[in-house]
């Protein structure tokens, strides 16, 4: 299934798609698609007895409500490669407001005094059921509930070189581009095979593919449940591949008017117009 909402900000209407592609609306079983109305959903939805939608408007991100954001660092080889960055020997977690979170194809707002505005197409996944001590990745796999795109726009010199923690470049408002829906897990057989790329004003930037991931979709679950718990609505962020502008020095950063585009094999397309805050 694909779950998406859609319609102005603030007033989304949940959708769902089957297999036959079409939209529905999936406001006869929930109101809207939440942390706590997401678990009805996955128990099982008659697909086919909802009311086609047959031009949805603009996609909001794919859930409302989340609760937390983590992310995960210099999460591919090739990526940690270009920072001139040692491979970790375990995964380097930051927090993402949810606050950061917009639409697929919103407007990104660009900080004021900012000078390395950075892009980073990411695999998003979403908790589907409560993670707290997992014993093994089963266990792991066992708690998602679906997967999205996510742009991980950053701030370099506020992340980088204004001392403290890298949360000051990663939690600016607009900064956690979301959607367009959420493919849920039995729809991807698996996650470390799927191509991921970027580009912007046309120039590809990123091509990548989750099979270069240092640490796994289902490692990564077991791993946080073991430092947080995570809950229903959850998002986890998995790291970006190589080809950011941090990593090629002369590679321009992100000015006001630049067009990105971003695309995970499955899970959809998104393009945002970056301005100025």
């Amino acid at each position: 299934m694909r779950l998406a909402r859609h319609g102005t900000a603030g007033t989304e209407s949940p959708l769902i798609s089957g297999a036959d592609g079409v939209w529905r609306d999936l406001r006869p079983v929930v109101i809207d698609l939440t942390p706590d109305t997401l678990p009805t959903v996955l128990d099982g939805v008659d697909v086919d007895a909802l009311p086609v939608v047959e031009s949805p408007g603009r996609f909001g991100p794919p859930l409302t409500g989340i609760g937390k954001i983590a992310c995960i660092g210099l999460n591919y080889r090739q990526h940690a490669a270009e920072t001139g960055a040692a491979v970790p020997d375990e995964p380097i977690v930051f927090l993402k407001t949810p606050d950061t979170v917009v639409g697929p194809d919103d407007e990104v707002l660009i900080p004021r005094l900012s000078l390395k505005t950075d892009y980073e197409v990411e695999l998003a996944v979403v908790i589907g059921r409560e993670a707290r001590y997992l014993p093994d990745e089963a266990a792991a796999a066992a708690c998602v509930a679906g997967y999205t795109i996510s742009n991980d726009v950053s701030e370099r010199e506020f992340q980088l070189e204004r001392g403290g923690q890298w949360d000051k470049g990663k939690n600016c408002e607009t900064f956690n581009p979301l959607g367009p829906w959420l493919l849920t897990a039995d729809e991807v057989p698996d996650p470390q095979a799927l191509g991921l790329r970027l580009s912007v004003n046309g120039e590809p930037r990123q091509d990548g593919d989750t099979s270069d991931m240092i640490f796994g979709v289902h490692h990564l679950i077991r791993y946080l449940s073991h430092f947080m718990v995570l809950r229903p609505g959850d998002v986890i962020n998995t790291g970006t591949p190589a080809g950011v502008a941090l990593g090629r020095p002369g590679l321009p950063y992100l000015r006001a008017g630049d067009v990105v585009d971003v695309e995970i094999d499955g899970l959809g397309r998104q393009r945002q117009i970056f301005g100025q805050a």
